[in-house]
């Protein structure tokens, strides 16, 4: 199989499809790989790194699309991309299309196989392609909240941690995830004070056996968050319906009562994000405020540590990958039932029920069209 590996193109965006290590292992089984000139330049990928591993370097991202089987990316397929895509043509990457349409419209347009890392499963019903970016992520949204809660930064000038004789930051994290589980243990590290928000009580026992008194847990209830929110200097998102669009668990009316200075950080926002004040910024422009709250809601966290993001991430995807290119992407499809659900969409249609609900679009179960 022909894969190719175009350079992302969204802002700030460093990381690669695929690391040199990855090209060696496709090379290994008779597979060509292109990969676009300076692709992994600004994380230390040199293209002579990837020559040495047995790519093909092309110039522009035109001949990748238009030349390979399998497009490998990190982001989602900018309005671009998505033009370059062609029918039957795979593409592999993030996608989170729930909370965008028009990205879900020329990717139905396409004709392509859109395989979103975001929602491929594996045997404990995980995430095993989003959990190294939600753990970025969610150490991440520690120091970000850390950095912003500095009065230079607009914060309420407070150390996250404290110091003897003063009281630490009071943390609260939404979600007990991938995402809340590292930013908890980051919060914990700092010496913050915490309070972890889950419906899943399973998941706060465990938590609780693993931290015992150096944080509070509270079952998820519109007053706990309340309460909880009202009280907080940081508040991280960290809430995922996998596929679909988060859930507004933090009203606007909540972020205007809460304390002037403190900090938001919206680890969701990919899927929409899960405080109604939240839109999406760039690490460009990280923060916005609303009612003296700043709101840190950069949609490419990791992406700010793409070197550590990159390695990760694609330790994750390249069994995959792997698959995809010595079965071909039907019968690596129809064989690997926790690909298939990774499936969005499929030669016109919408294969993921999530993205389908989301848009009010139709919904085509691709088990009945591939057999």
């Amino acid at each position: 199989m022909i894969v190719g590996v175009p350079k992302e193109v969204k802002n700030h965006e460093y990381r690669v499809g695929l690391t040199p290590d990855q090209v060696t292992e496709l090379r290994l089984w008779g597979h060509q790989v292109l990969v676009q000139k300076n692709a992994g330049e600004a994380i230390g990928f040199m293209d002579e790194h990837y020559v040495m591993a047995g790519a093909q370097m092309v110039d522009c991202p035109s001949d990748i699309f238009a030349e390979a089987e399998m497009i490998v990316k990190v982001k989602e397929p900018q309005p671009e991309e998505c033009k370059m895509l062609r029918s039957g043509q795979v593409l592999f990457t993030y996608l989170h299309l729930a909370p965008d349409l028009h990205q879900t419209q020329a990717l139905v347009q396409s004709n392509a196989i859109c395989i979103a890392y975001e929602t491929v499963t594996s045997a404990n019903g995980r995430l095993p392609l989003l959990a190294p970016m939600s753990e970025v992520a969610g150490r991440m949204s520690i120091q970000a909240a850390a950095h912003h809660l500095e009065k230079a930064n607009g914060g309420r000038a407070l150390l996250l941690a404290g110091v003897p004789g003063v009281p630490a930051a009071d943390v609260v994290i939404l979600g007990a995830g991938v995402v809340g589980s590292a930013a908890l243990q980051m919060a914990v590290g700092m010496g913050s004070r915490v309070t972890i928000i889950d419906k899943n009580l399973d998941r706060l026992r465990e938590l609780d056996a693993l931290y015992g008194n150096s944080i509070h847990t509270l079952y998820s209830s519109t007053a706990n968050i309340e309460r909880s929110v009202l009280s907080a200097d940081v508040v991280i998102g960290s809430v995922l319906v996998p596929g679909g669009a988060a859930p507004k668990l933090v009203t606007r009316k909540m972020v205007s009562a809460m304390k002037s200075g403190s900090v938001i950080v919206d680890v969701a926002i990919d899927q929409g994000g899960c405080f109604e004040t939240s839109h999406a910024t760039t690490h460009q422009e990280p923060t916005y405020q609303i009612d003296d709250v700043i709101h840190y809601c950069v949609a490419n966290m990791p992406g700010a540590v793409a070197r550590t993001s990159t390695m990760a991430l694609t330790n994750a995807t390249a069994p995959f990958v792997m698959q995809i290119a010595n079965k071909g992407a039907q019968q690596a499809l129809i064989e690997n039932p926790h690909l298939m659900n990774g499936l969005n969409v499929y030669q016109g249609h919408i294969t993921c029920k999530a993205v389908a609900c989301a848009h009010g679009l139709d919904y085509m179960d691709p088990t009945t069209m591939m057999h």
